[in-house]
């Protein structure tokens, strides 16, 4: 294939299901030039037969694992919600989408609390009411005042505001200037102290209100104290004395850690500054007291779950988790289809479905035009939409992309923001390949949808995962996945089979960039070599159902072992 020529370049812009029985009844890389070096077609040969340890067969799999996995626990859980037994949920989390977001927690929050109320429940929400939320755009409106009572015989009023998301779910959210009044969601050591009294009034508006959930979803360590509260404070005669709760851990890396003078604030004596409580190290660990507290803790997909019992994926909590593996759940997390939908977003300039892609076309011709790339169907678009953390593979990534794009035909372009060193790589990029490599430095929701819909590929070479929900936009918006096998990447992507044709996308293992480079070649041949086998792959992602009613099911279930535990106490 000749060469594409260089396009007029914009400038870069600065801105596993739990292990149950069912419920009861009731490639050779393609050349630029028509001479090839002999290194480079050494590394295409190498993208497509020798890729057992980088992006082996499901059949060789296990074998190139460097670190086998745990074997998994089987739990046995209490009988499955039936149609009629209708819960009353309590969401305590600080974040909620669309109101407040900095990850997936956001989404987590506001899809799963939606699904539930589909499935019947009596679902409630409460979040802080930060500064940065417009009270009047999503009609949030005063209600009462609530006296929170705290060690030392302390004492906090706060006021209680009442919204619904999405005109649904109702939430309260708890306003107290001192704390929540500011931009941020989050602020270092005070921290403690924030979301000690987000988690303490949230139950106190139970007992102010006659709302008595029979379970209490507490999330992350920012609001693992309720899990504590209920067995501390709330233990007996209390209201809330039969409330169960459950603890989402959505990313293991972030524990909140603490001086140990916040103990008293709580209410709890010396003896809680133990290692099978709070201790680390000298410090206070919430998430590890929420993970000894909680009647059943859950993680975002069945892989994470056995990574982080691992010495490594488990960061230090390893053994505590291990020490309640009964009681730990991995549960994909789903996708918002009212927003994530091709048939149906707003955000594109033409939509689709897999029974017609014409859409498709015309959305990456109009991502092609917005990055400044040269207009060309033929030539494959890879895209990156991300935070620009370590954690995302961009290591990987530097190391293997600027080669990629010197021995490919092939486009990238990028959204996201963060390390600023990584910013400069990817506007070096776009200098570097023009019409080839552009990048949008900041965040735009419109040209994030755009970038699923119009993509050929999508890049993400995660070090870790806990889930990950951008692989599965791009399944659903036919844009194939390419992915490090780790946590809910492993779950949700299936590996490309080049003997069937089956799979819904590209794995690799190896934490290298030379892993990642000959998976972009892999996946580089297969566009040109064997597009059959790329149209079969989009029209089976497409079908994937990664709805959120299929993990509330799961949840439903959690929800009955946390209830059964709680009752024998």
């Amino acid at each position: 294939m000749a060469k594409p020529s260089s396009g007029k370049k914009k400038s870069v812009t600065a801105s596993t299901p739990l292990s149950v029985p069912p419920s009861p009844p009731a490639a050779p890389i393609v050349p630029e030039t028509a001479a090839k070096p002999a290194a480079v077609k050494k590394a295409a040969a190498k993208s497509s037969t020798k890729r057992t340890a980088l992006a082996p067969s499901p059949e060789k799999k296990a074998k190139s694992r460097a670190t086998p996995r745990p074997k998994t626990q089987k739990t046995s859980l209490a009988p499955a919600t039936t149609t009629g037994d209708r819960k009353r949920i309590l969401f305590i989390a600080s974040e909620c989408t669309p109101l407040a977001q900095t990850g997936g927690l956001g989404d987590v929050v506001a899809g799963l609390s939606k699904a539930l109320l589909k499935r019947g429940h009596d679902v409630r929400i409460v979040m802080p009411l930060y500064g940065r939320i417009d009270r009047s755009h999503f009609g949030i409106t005063y209600s009462r005042s609530c006296c929170v009572h705290f060690g030392r015989g302390e004492e906090i009023w706060v006021g209680i505001f009442e919204g619904k998301l999405d005109g649904e779910v109702p939430i309260w959210f708890i306003d107290y200037a001192r704390y929540f009044d500011r931009h941020a969601l989050y602020n270092g050591d005070e921290d403690s102290y924030r979301f000690g009294v987000l988690s303490k009034a949230a139950l106190q508006i139970c007992k102010d209100t006659g709302f008595i959930p029979h379970i209490a979803h507490v999330h992350d360590w920012m609001t693992s104290m309720a899990a504590v509260f209920l067995k501390t404070w709330d233990r007996i005669l209390s209201p809330l004395s039969n409330t169960a709760s459950v603890l989402t851990i959505h990313n293991i890396g972030y524990q909140g850690k603490f001086h140990s003078s916040v103990l008293p604030f709580y209410g709890l004596g010396g003896d809680y500054m133990a290692p099978d409580r709070f201790e680390d190290f000298g410090m206070v660990n919430l998430l590890k007291a929420g993970i000894q507290y909680a009647d059943a803790v859950t993680t975002v997909s069945p892989t994470y779950a056995r990574e982080i019992r691992d010495s490594v994926g488990g960061q230090g909590l390893a053994p505590y988790l291990n020490n309640r593996s009964e009681h730990l759940f991995g549960i994909l997390n789903g996708v918002d289809t009212e927003s994530w939908n091709p048939q149906t977003d707003r955000y594109l300039p033409a939509r689709f479905s897999r029974d017609n892609l014409a859409g498709k076309a015309a959305c990456k011709r109009a991502l092609q035009e917005h990055f400044g790339l040269t207009v060309d169907p033929k030539i494959p678009l890879f895209a990156i939409v991300s935070r620009f953390a370590p954690q995302k593979g961009f290591d990987l990534i530097r190391g293997s992309l600027p080669q990629a794009l010197r021995d490919m035909v092939m486009q990238v372009i990028v959204l996201g923001t963060g390390d600023p060193f990584t910013e400069n790589f990817f506007r070096w990029l776009a200098g570097a390949f023009p019409g080839r490599a552009n990048a949008h430095i900041g965040f735009a929701p419109e040209i994030a949808h755009l970038i699923e819909a119009g993509s050929d590929f999508f890049l993400m070479p995660s070090l870790y995962e806990p889930c990950g929900l951008n692989q599965m936009y791009s399944s659903l918006y036919g844009t194939l996945p390419i992915v490090r096998a780790t946590g809910g990447l492993d779950d949700t992507v299936e590996n490309y089979d080049e003997t069937s044709g089956l799979g819904t996308g590209f794995k690799f293992w190896e934490i290298s960039d030379r892993a990642l480079y000959f998976t972009i070649g892999w996946a580089v041949s297969t566009w040109f070599d064997r597009p059959q086998h790329y149209a079969a792959m989009q029209q089976r992602g497409m079908a994937r159902d990664f709805t959120w009613n299929a993990s509330a099911g799961q949840y439903e279930r959690v929800y009955d072992h946390a209830l059964a535990c709680r009752a024998r106490l």
